[in-house]
């Protein structure tokens, strides 16, 4: 039998012509692929809604289980993580509400007006829903793993609410609230695997915190100057109210704060006795490290705020990975430590 087409043009037998099968299957795959590439953009809008970037804050959380002795127990463990993961779907519930607050302003700024809200890929009605549902499920599971936790998890919420509403346009008081949400972070993590809450655990945490507010601040005001972006006030009321050199000072005085916090803790003769060891002091050129490499990133504007530091820059990460090491060396084998190194001061 003679084929009907030759080679997909037409073919003609007799007085009949044969006309070859069009195909549409080129087009359908690149309507198949659009659709793919907006459901992806869809999806990664949602994924920047929740901000998993700032999620790095709470590692805080595990300040408890670590000097609390509670590392090597593996349900304290299991309890810590647990709590790290209701408190990463905490703070995206606040950041959600926060942008959806704050979406007018954050159009006129040169990086915020790039997030999901605040540039129309999501709606409000979408994103309170979301957070709404977050909310509910984030307490939830609080209250199953310590009614404690859930105590400190509501006060962590007032708190940001109170930060969005009205005292993030409080100049200070907004850095100070920033501070205690990293305290409150922290004492969650007490909590949840029942350690006491040390007040070194406050007062060390609510320091260096002060000094990433001020520094997160700094970042702000060099951002905008940079992008020429108009009056700081327009972005933030408080930042017409701060001043670069303002700013300088006081984080300059809150990076001195936090390092002799540090030293007052590491030669507190209850973590001596606690620690079987004072080896803990000789970490300290680490913590100082670190922090003056935070503030030398800031100072030259290389950097857009904490987070940018935490999770980018190598020197600082090495610094912590390197503190984070020896220290918890220290808290767990500090007697073996001290016993090994006597030992070798005596053979030599």
């Amino acid at each position: 039998m003679p084929a009907l087409t030759d080679g997909g043009r037409a073919c003609k037998i007799g007085s009949v012509e044969f006309q070859p099968t069009q195909t549409h299957g080129l087009p359908s795959t690149a309507a198949s692929a659009g659709r793919a590439a907006v459901a992806g953009s869809r999806a990664l809008a949602w994924l920047r809604l929740l901000r998993p970037a700032q999620w790095s804050k709470n590692v805080f959380l595990f300040a408890g289980l670590v000097f609390g002795h509670k590392l090597l127990e593996p349900p304290s463990l299991l309890r810590a993580l647990l709590g790290f993961i209701c408190f990463c779907v905490l703070s995206s519930t606040v950041y959600i509400l926060n942008d959806v607050h704050d979406r007018n302003e954050d159009r006129l700024h040169p990086r915020k007006r790039f997030r999901p809200i605040a540039s129309g890929e999501i709606s409000v009605t979408a994103a309170v829903l979301l957070a709404m549902a977050l909310l509910a499920a984030s307490l939830f599971a609080s209250w199953a793993l310590s009614p404690g936790l859930l105590l400190v998890a509501c006060v962590y919420v007032a708190l940001q609410a109170g930060y969005t509403l009205a005292l993030k346009h409080v100049v200070l008081l907004d850095v100070v609230c920033i501070g205690l949400g990293f305290v409150l972070r922290a004492m969650a993590g007490a909590v949840v695997v029942g350690v006491a809450i040390s007040h070194w655990l406050v007062i060390c945490t609510f320091t260096l915190c002060l000094f990433m507010g001020f520094s997160k601040r700094r970042c702000e005001l060099s951002a905008l100057a940079e992008n020429g972006s108009g009056s700081p006030g327009d972005h933030r009321r408080t930042l017409s109210l701060y001043t670069p050199e303002l700013l300088d000072h006081f984080t300059t005085l809150t990076a001195g704060i936090a390092v002799v916090s540090f030293l007052l803790y590491a030669t507190d003769a209850r973590t001596v006795h606690t620690f079987h060891t004072n080896y803990l002091v000789y970490t300290l050129p680490l913590v100082v490290y670190a922090i003056f490499r935070f503030a030398y990133l800031v100072e030259h504007g290389r950097v857009d705020g904490p987070t940018d530091v935490v999770l980018h820059d190598r020197p600082f990460q090495a610094a912590m990975l390197a503190w984070t090491l020896a220290a918890t060396t220290i808290v767990y084998y500090g007697l073996d430590l001290q016993r090994l190194v006597l030992r070798m001061l005596r053979q030599s």
